[in-house]
């Protein structure tokens, strides 16, 4: 046990590394969500109730895109290139490799949150998260939500060129339907129920609970089932079509 959670830290090291050296992965991790977030609340500057609503968005979108997202490519980049498959013919335990790659993720998502409530704060008059403990659990769930399903998403790719076509068809049609850039209770019916069944609005609303309206956890336990369930889809999906090795067509 000893042995298999030192190496899972090496390797959360290495990732943490390697993610450094690859300038294009830290502006598209912590720049872009930045820049949406300047660009769309700049345009909604004289409207607070506008920006109570962007900021918890963008946090959202922030969390999808480094966990569901990433995970997606790099799932598919590594199996392609053999990766997966010369780690899994070392003596390093699958569950420490796949693990030291998750809690990369799980960092990067954690700095991603952190900068998004600072710039609300200090940029956008939206206040220090108004429930800490609220805001930790939704957005904990939102990453093994989405991380999950990332993982098993990337079991449906044939390969790495095709990965952005396969990914891009479900990000960005959940997060226009998912109230990232607007009031999702003002949305029309058919996209609302859409949007609902989907894990997404469940994440926004839970945040902007915690960061802005300050409801408890216990009026928005609703929302952290959805996530939750399908969290638990996704663990199972992701588990049953794991392959360390590149599918032959």
């Amino acid at each position: 046990m000893d042995s298999a959670l030192a190496l899972t830290w090496r390797q959360y090291r290495l990732e943490r590394r390697m993610f450094w050296r690859n300038p294009s992965a830290a502006f598209f991790n912590f720049l872009l969500p930045l820049i949406l977030l300047a660009l769309i609340g700049g345009l909604a500057s004289n409207d607070q109730k506008a920006l109570n609503i962007i900021v918890p968005g963008i946090a959202g979108l922030s969390i999808m895109s480094t966990t569901f997202t990433a995970l997606a490519f790099n799932m598919t980049f590594l199996r392609e290139q053999g990766v997966l498959k010369r780690i899994h013919g070392t003596p390093m335990p699958g569950g420490s490799y796949l693990l030291g790659i998750a809690g990369n993720a799980v960092t990067n998502t954690a700095v991603q949150i952190a900068i998004i409530t600072v710039a609300g704060k200090v940029f956008f008059g939206t206040g220090w998260p108004k429930d800490w403990a609220e805001l930790v659990i939704f957005v904990l769930a939102g990453v093994v939500c989405f991380a999950s399903l990332g993982v098993a998403f990337s079991h449906a790719i044939p390969n790495f060129d095709s990965a952005p076509a396969y990914v891009n068809a479900v990000f960005l049609p959940v997060i226009f339907v998912s109230g990232v850039f607007f009031d999702a209770a003002k949305a029309p019916a058919f996209i609302k129920g859409i949007a609902e069944a989907l894990p997404l609005i469940h994440l926004i609303d839970g945040l902007s609970a915690a960061m802005v309206k300050g409801t408890g956890l216990s009026e928005n336990i609703g929302s952290l089932g959805v996530i939750v369930g399908w969290a638990v889809l996704g663990i199972a999906l992701a588990v049953r079509g794991f392959s360390w090795e590149q599918r032959r067509s």
